[in-house]
């Protein structure tokens, strides 16, 4: 399992849409990225900036947040604490 150092998180994101609300399919070349995810693992922090988020909690990030990590055919996220928006 990956484990997160300082003020990171490992996130595994949420599976873009496949099919819009009126039932019309979305091709993979149109799927936007997925901005929603669940927090697997967290970090110890920093000594001055405490971890707010920890593992559970489904969170909101930047579209273009983080680095994107590939282990056993399975897609995560690494992304500093600060670059989540909300947590939900």
């Amino acid at each position: 399992m990956i484990k997160p150092l300082a003020d990171r998180v490992l996130i595994q994101p949420k599976e873009a849409e496949t099919k819009t609300a009126a039932g019309i399919y979305i091709p993979d070349t149109a799927k936007e990225k997925p901005q929603e995810g669940e927090v697997l693992a967290v970090g110890p922090g920093k000594k001055d900036e405490p971890m707010e988020v920890k593992k559970g909690d489904t969170v909101l990030y930047g579209k273009y947040a983080g680095t994107e990590v590939t282990v056993d055919d399975k897609k995560y996220l690494i992304v500093r604490q600060s670059d989540i928006l909300a947590i939900l």
